[in-house]
Parts: C-alpha cells; sequence; structure tokens
C-alpha cells in the first residue's frame, strides 16, 4: 500500500502533492482514485478554509441574498458549498484560501476585506 505521501506507481514525480492540492478538505474518503479526487475538487463551485487569524465570513446566493454561512470561522476550520452562484466577503482576507471550481484564488493582504464571486457553472470563468 502507498503511503500518503508516497508517489503512486507510475505517476510522475510530484504527483502526489497535487492530488493533496486537489483536496482542499483533505476528505477521509475510502481511498478515491485519482480522477475522482480531481473531478470532485474542480466541481466544487467554493471551498473557504480560514489558514490565518479568525475572521468573519459572509456566503450569500447571488440574486437571491439567501445566507448560507454569516459569522467567524476559526482557524482551520473550511467550508465547501455544492451550489453557484455565490457571493463571498471574508472580513480578513488575508486568512482565507479560497477555492473556486478547483482553483485557488488570490488572498487580500492581511487585515483587508476581500470579496469572491462564484459564478453558475455554465457561466464559469477561467
Amino acid at each position: 500500500m502507498n503511503a500518503l505521501t508516497s508517489e503512486p506507481e507510475g505517476a510522475p514525480p510530484g504527483a502526489a502533492e497535487t492530488a493533496d492540492a486537489e483536496d482542499p478538505l483533505g476528505s477521509a474518503d475510502a481511498t478515491p482514485t485519482r480522477s475522482r479526487t480531481a473531478q470532485s475538487a474542480t466541481a466544487t463551485p467554493l471551498v473557504i478554509r480560514v489558514v490565518g487569524a479568525p475572521t468573519r465570513v459572509v456566503v450569500t446566493v447571488a440574486g437571491t441574498g439567501e445566507v448560507l454561512q454569516q459569522g467567524v470561522l476559526n482557524t482551520g476550520e473550511a467550508r465547501q458549498y455544492d451550489k453557484a452562484p455565490l457571493q463571498v466577503v471574508a472580513a480578513d482576507g488575508g486568512s482565507v484560501e479560497v477555492l473556486i471550481y478547483g482553483r485557488q484564488q488570490p488572498r487580500a493582504p492581511a487585515g483587508e476585506r476581500k470579496s469572491w464571486f462564484v459564478p453558475a457553472k455554465g457561466s464559469r470563468q477561467g
């Protein structure tokens, strides 16, 4: 059995790190296949994780204003949202790591408010 940090047989060097980066929540699924892991990470509209100081985060459904998250997320906390379009605002945009359809988004300087827009899947940009 391969350890989590070892390369899968026949995989190019660095493949294990790529697979870890594509699974932003470190899911504990029973050994998912590489393609399933990559598909689930890129198919998820939004993953937000606090990597710095705790910060207030608001996630709303764009267009309706329905509030999905409003409050402080602590260091190490993560949230995943499976619907879009979404509007995301973090009081400290330097404290959060945001993945939109599996792509890491630029962070703000520490202490600066930052917002992100998650388009509906059919209107995805990038």
